[in-house]
C-alpha cells in the first residue's frame, strides 16, 4: 500500500503533467518541498564555506572595513535573484541558466551559456571540497590528530589535497543514491550551520569582543579607497552565488513555479542575515588587528585563540560538517545542469549522461563525470584561493550573459503570460540594474591584480603552467579562455551539426525565442 496520501499523489502528477508541457518526461524523483529547495540554494551559497575560504583576503586587503562589501554584493546579487526568481517561475526545468538562455535567445548563445556555467560549477566543486581541509585538519588536530597540521607548506597542501580528494569521493556517491538522501543530510546541516554561525556569533560579541564595534571602520592603516574596496570584496563575491540552485532541482521539487523562486530569494536573504552576524562576532574577536593581518588569519585562527581546545574542536567539527554539506549541494546542482544539458543532447557523450537509473532516480553517469572533471584542478593542486578565482569569474560571467537574454526578450515583449512569481512593470528595471552591477563586477574580476587576479609567476611557486608566456598572464583570463577555447572547437567541429531535442513551450505560454536550429548534415546519434 502506499504510503502517499491521495493530495500528495495528485500534486506530484500535476509537477509531472507541467513538466510534460516542455516535452521532458518525469525521470528525477520529485520530493523537495520548500524548506529543502531554500536549504539545497542556502548550501550552496553557505556563509561559513565562503568565509573560512577567502576570510584572510578581505582581512588582509582591507581591515576590519571589509565587512561593508557584504551588504553591498548581497544587495547587487538580490537584484540578480529577482530576474532569476521570475524566469523559473516561468521555466522549472533541470538547469536553470542553460534552459533560460534556450528558451530565451538563439542555439548558439544558449549553448554557450550553458557550457561555461557548466565548468564553473565544476571548478566550484573543486574549490568548496578544497576549502574542508581549511576547518577540519584544525578539528582533527585539536583530537588528537596532530601530525596532520605539522611540517612544512607544502607537507600541509599536501594533506588538504588528500582530505579534498576523499571528500569529492563521499560526495559523489551520496549523489548517486540520490536527491533525498542529499536533501536529508543537507537540511540537517543547514539548521547546524544556522544556529552554530549565528549563536557562536552572539558569544564572540558578548564575551570576547577584543576589538568593539568600531572594528568596522579599523583598517589597521591599509588605505581605504575604491582600488581596495574593490580587491576585499572578492570574498563576498565568492559566498553569495548559487541562489539559482533551486531553479536547477526544479525538476525534483514540489509545486516549482512557486517554491523555487521563493527558495531563491529567501537563500539570499538568510545568507546575507546569517554571514554578516559570524563576520561581525568574528572581526570583533580578533585579540589583535595587527597580528591578525600580517600573519593572514582565518577563522579557525581566530576562533582558537579565543576558546579552550575541546570548545575550539567542537565548533570547528560543525563548521566542517556546514562546508560538507556546502559540497553536497554544489555537486548536486552541478550534475542537474549538466543531466539537463545531455538530456536535450547538447554535450560529447550526451546519451549515457542524460540516463537515469531507475532504481536511484539519478544519473549515475553524469555523477562520475561531474567528479573525473571537478579532480583535474587537483593535479597542479595551488590551493583554494587561485581555484576560487577562476570558479566566481567564470561563474558570474554566466550570470552575465544570461541577464542579457532576459533584457533582449523583456525589449521584445516577454513576459507575456503570468507566472504565479512576476515583478510587472519592475521586471526591465531589475534586470538592467543586474546588468550595470554584473558588468561591473566582471571588469572588477577580470582586473589583473595579485590579492584576486594575479598571474602564476605572483603566487610563490604555487601555481605554474610551465610555459613561460602563460606563467604572465592573470590565471582568470587563461582559465575563461581555455574553457572557450575548448567550447568553440567542440561546437564548431561537432556541436552546431548536432541535432539538439526540440524546445517547446506550454500551450497558452510565450512561445520559445529561440531560433530553430540551422540547415545543414546532422551528426549521427552518439552511441
Amino acid at each position: 500500500m502506499s504510503s502517499a496520501s491521495p493530495s500528495t499523489s495528485t500534486d506530484h502528477q500535476t509537477d509531472a503533467a507541467d513538466l510534460a508541457r516542455f516535452g521532458y518526461k518525469q525521470e528525477l524523483k520529485r520530493g523537495l518541498g520548500l524548506f529543502s529547495s531554500w536549504a539545497v540554494a542556502f548550501s550552496y551559497i553557505s556563509p561559513s564555506t565562503g568565509i573560512f575560504t577567502l576570510f584572510a583576503l578581505g582581512l588582509t586587503t582591507l581591515g576590519g572595513v571589509f565587512i561593508w562589501t557584504w551588504p553591498v554584493v548581497a544587495l547587487g546579487q538580490f537584484i540578480i535573484a529577482l530576474n532569476f526568481a521570475e524566469v523559473t517561475s516561468h521555466y522549472p526545468v533541470a538547469g536553470s541558466v542553460f534552459q533560460w538562455t534556450k528558451y530565451l535567445a538563439n542555439r548558439t548563445y544558449s549553448w554557450f551559456n550553458g557550457w561555461v556555467y557548466l565548468f564553473a560549477g565544476i571548478l566550484t566543486v573543486t574549490a568548496v571540497v578544497a576549502t574542508l581541509p581549511l576547518a577540519l585538519i584544525p578539528a582533527l588536530n585539536g583530537l588528537g590528530w596532530h601530525s596532520l597540521g605539522q611540517g612544512s607548506s607544502t607537507t600541509l597542501l599536501h594533506t588538504q589535497l588528500v582530505v579534498a580528494l576523499l571528500t569529492l569521493i563521499v560526495i559523489t556517491v551520496l549523489n548517486i543514491y540520490g536527491v533525498r538522501l542529499v536533501a536529508l543530510i543537507n537540511n540537517t546541516g543547514v539548521v547546524f550551520e544556522i544556529l552554530g554561525m549565528f549563536v557562536f556569533a552572539l558569544i564572540l560579541m558578548a564575551f570576547h569582543n577584543h576589538q568593539g564595534f568600531h572594528v568596522v571602520t579599523n583598517s589597521a592603516g591599509i588605505p581605504v579607497n575604491g582600488s581596495t574596496f574593490l580587491a576585499a570584496m572578492f570574498m563576498s563575491l565568492f559566498v553569495i552565488y548559487g541562489f539559482d540552485t533551486a531553479s536547477t532541482l526544479s525538476e525534483e521539487t514540489r509545486d516549482p513555479r512557486r517554491a523555487a523562486p521563493k527558495a531563491v530569494l529567501y537563500s539570499v536573504i538568510g545568507a546575507f542575515i546569517i554571514g554578516g552576524v559570524f563576520l561581525l562576532g568574528t572581526l570583533v574577536a580578533i585579540p589583535n588587528m595587527h597580528t591578525a593581518i600580517a600573519n593572514a588569519w582565518s577563522p579557525a585562527n581566530i576562533i582558537e585563540a579565543n576558546f579552550s581546545t575541546g570548545f575550539a574542536t567542537v565548533y570547528l567539527l560543525v563548521v566542517s560538517a556546514a562546508i560538507f554539506v556546502c559540497c553536497l549541494s554544489i555537486m548536486a546542482s552541478t550534475i542537474r545542469l549538466c543531466f539537463g544539458m545531455s538530456r536535450d543532447k547538447t554535450l560529447p557523450i550526451s546519451k549515457p549522461l542524460s540516463r537515469v537509473s531507475p532504481t536511484l532516480h539519478t544519473p549515475v553517469w553524469t555523477c562520475i563525470a561531474i567528479a573525473v572533471l571537478a579532480a583535474v584542478p587537483f593535479i597542479q593542486y595551488s590551493g583554494v584561493a587561485i581555484i576560487a578565482i577562476a570558479a566566481t569569474g567564470m561563474i558570474y560571467m554566466s550570470y552575465f550573459l544570461c541577464n542579457i537574454a532576459i533584457l533582449r526578450a523583456r525589449a521584445g515583449g516577454w513576459p507575456r503570460t503570468k507566472a504565479p512569481f512576476r515583478l510587472g512593470s519592475w521586471g526591465m528595471v531589475v534586470n538592467i540594474v543586474g546588468l550595470i552591477y554584473g558588468g561591473a563586477m566582471l571588469i572588477n574580476f577580470a582586473w589583473p591584480r595579485a590579492a584576486s587576479n594575479p598571474k602564476p609567476d605572483q603566487t610563490g611557486g604555487l601555481l605554474n603552467f610551465h610555459i613561460d608566456f602563460l606563467n604572465k598572464i592573470p590565471i582568470l583570463w587563461t582559465v575563461f579562455v581555455f574553457i572557450v577555447l575548448i567550447g568553440v572547437i567542440y561546437y564548431l567541429a561537432v556541436g552546431r551539426r548536432k541535432e539538439f531535442a526540440p524546445v517547446i513551450a506550454p500551450a497558452g505560454d510565450d512561445a520559445p525565442l529561440v531560433q530553430a536550429a540551422p540547415p545543414g548534415p546532422v551528426a549521427p546519434p552518439e552511441g
